[in-house]
């Protein structure tokens, strides 16, 4: 019986071994580059979760304005840019009359001045409104940003031609409509914008990626499902050095506070993804009504220094020129500003 005790520890001791040299992220090659910035919304004004659901405003819940830049405007994009955020995510959603708006929400009612369902308005009624109207930090005392806005909700081709040429887009389709897919490859093109040749990506539900994917086979494009589906089975499956097929050629999405459960995380799992042309992305803590990216400075001090793949942030005006330095134009007073927001963010977590 000792006999068997002893030959089976030694098999599992001997297992423990092999899997954790076959993932053992020092022995891989260390990834070429740093970490590449995607700046969701450019630069936004961030806002309190507490209890929120898909249909809530959030527009008059915001934190005490610390910069003068709203999402999905043309200057907080370009200055998300400009500070060198590598991409700038942008939400898109098509008009009454077939062109294509940079909004977020469905509906008009929570950020503007107009009512109603964004894709049931014309672009001419769209570009009328205030789409800093309903922005408030003290349940409707004041509204900071009303009439700093009229007529600022950008088309996709407005975004394209004012970018700049190493300017990357992430677009986000909002819905599931796969036409929206050949919409915006005819907008890109009346723009004059080459995706590929951009390095701009794609990400939204599977049916507009899938179309994506049809009219830009070389461009980056994902699916929430799909880079869900891989992270679930290289947890499972990673252990054996086996890259599943979810994975191949596909979006990983690893929260800061999961990177544990990644075999081989950083290197050697980038080198698997690499190796199929995948990407990774590292993205805020996973929790109740958490941000999907980081929101502090100093959560990028918890990403591996060799990691060369891209980081999902919520606050670009202050994570952006914590890692890269050499392009922060800040004032000394937005400086300031967003230090002050900062400390009010770090005590009320």
């Amino acid at each position: 019986m000792r006999t068997w005790l002893r030959r089976g520890a030694f098999a599992l001791a001997l297992v423990f071994l092999i899997l954790t040299l076959v993932n053992a992220s020092w022995l891989a090659p260390e990834p070429a580059g740093g970490p590449k910035v995607i700046a969701h919304r450019g630069l936004y004004q961030l806002y309190d979760r507490t209890g929120l659901e898909r249909d809530t405003c959030t527009a008059d819940r915001i934190d005490p304005p610390y910069h003068d830049y709203l999402e999905n405007t043309l200057p907080g994009i370009l200055r998300a840019q400009k500070l060198g955020a590598w991409m700038v995510e942008v939400d898109i959603a098509p008009t009454a009359d077939d062109e294509l708006v940079v909004f977020h929400d469905w509906t008009l009612d929570c950020r503007t001045d107009g009512t109603g369902p964004v894709r049931e308005a014309t672009l001419e009624e769209l570009k009328a409104l205030d789409v800093g109207y309903g922005y408030t930090a003290d349940g409707g005392k004041t509204f900071p940003f009303r009439g700093e806005f009229v007529g600022a909700m950008p088309t996709i081709e407005d975004v394209a031609s004012a970018l700049p040429r190493r300017g990357r887009m992430m677009i986000n389709f909002k819905s599931k409509d796969a036409r929206e897919a050949d919409l915006l490859a005819a907008k890109l093109k009346a723009a004059g914008r080459d995706p590929v040749a951009a390095g701009d990506a794609f990400y939204g539900h599977e049916a507009p990626i899938a179309r994506i994917r049809e009219l830009y086979p070389e461009a980056w494009s994902w699916s929430m499902q799909g880079a869900e589906a891989c992270s679930r089975d290289y947890i499972a499956l990673g252990w054996s050095s086996y890259l599943p097929e979810s994975c191949r050629g596909e979006t990983m999405i690893v929260p800061l506070n999961r990177q544990f459960a990644f075999w081989g995380w950083p290197n050697r799992l980038i080198a698997r993804m690499e190796e199929y042309g995948g990407k990774v992305i590292v993205v805020g803590p996973l929790g109740d009504n958490a941000p999907r990216g980081l929101t502090l400075p100093e959560q990028l001090g918890e990403i591996p220094s060799t990691f060369n793949g891209y980081v999902w942030v919520e606050d670009a005006f202050t994570i952006v020129p914590a890692l890269i330095t050499r392009f922060d134009d800040r004032s000394q007073a937005e400086i300031d500003a967003a230090q002050a927001a900062l400390e009010r963010r770090r005590d009320a977590q």
